[in-house]
């Protein structure tokens, strides 16, 4: 399917937080895609408007955020917090209209406690131990700062353009991945197994790079992929944390042809 280019800007809704992010680094990797306006809202704001009456000005979703997740909050952390029925609707609604969206590296772990959620995004990572299809699983891994080579997987209008290899600084996630539902369009040169990685829970109660008791399996090392959210095209890309990221040449050819694509095939 060819990428369309819209005459008239194409206007995104970008639900940001939830992550520590570089928000000045992160908009000049927007506002140097051409005929792209976006525009940042953080949560909770932002889930007012994933909605078909909130988005009606809006041409496509990112998702840059991670809402549900408490991190602040006394006790073990992180606490849990259940979306609204109201937003749950809305949210349907709106990938039922077909509305076209991309998700972006921290979105994955967004709403741990809407199972729905994870099936729409193709993918979960978990800061808690939790079922996962009805598995139980253990808190997913993270890696920062971390220089890999990305391997494009066959030929997709999202990695136009792009060299059949390239090197990413970045942050990888040892996560679940629904292998059987996504169409995979990036896969990391690296291995996927405990001891690469480090416990995310075990980051939250302050103990940063651990993987004592900690004994995840190993996962896929495929870290961008398309499928659909009920009839609504969507992109997932695990990288982008930080600048390093959002300054690579590929990395914004990715986000731009996502963009790009999930308009496209919204509209054909």
């Amino acid at each position: 399917m060819p990428i369309i280019h819209h005459h008239a800007a194409i206007k995104l809704l970008v639900a940001v937080r939830g992550h520590p992010f570089d928000r000045t680094a992160f908009d000049a990797m927007f506002q140097a895609m051409p005929g792209i306006s976006a525009t940042m809202v953080d949560q909770p704001a932002a889930a007012r408007l994933m909605n078909c009456t909130g988005m009606r000005d809006f041409d496509a979703l990112v998702l840059y955020d991670m809402p549900g997740i408490d991190f602040q909050s006394a006790g073990d952390r992180p606490q849990v917090i259940d979306p609204q029925q109201e937003f749950k609707d809305g949210l349907q609604a709106l990938f039922e209209q077909g509305t076209g969206v991309v998700a972006l590296h921290h979105a994955l772990a967004g709403w741990p406690s809407w199972s729905t959620y994870g099936e729409w995004l193709g993918g979960r990572f978990l800061y808690q131990p939790n079922d996962v299809r009805g598995t139980p699983c253990l808190d997913s891994g993270y890696l920062s700062k971390v220089t890999y080579t990305a391997h494009v997987l066959g030929s997709h209008p999202v990695t136009a353009g792009l060299p059949a290899s390239f090197q990413l600084t970045d942050e990888l996630y040892m996560a679940e991945i629904f292998s059987d539902d996504v169409t995979p369009l990036l896969a990391a040169e690296y291995e996927f197994t405990r001891d690469r990685f480090w416990s995310a829970q075990a980051a939250c109660r302050g103990q940063p790079e651990t993987r004592d008791n900690w004994d995840h399996r190993p996962t896929s090392n495929v870290i961008g992929w398309t499928k659909w959210a009920r009839n609504s095209p969507l992109v997932y890309l695990q990288p982008g944390d930080g600048p390093s990221a959002y300054a690579s040449m590929h990395y914004r050819q990715l986000v731009e042809n996502a963009i790009r694509w999930v308009v496209a095939a919204k509209l054909s």
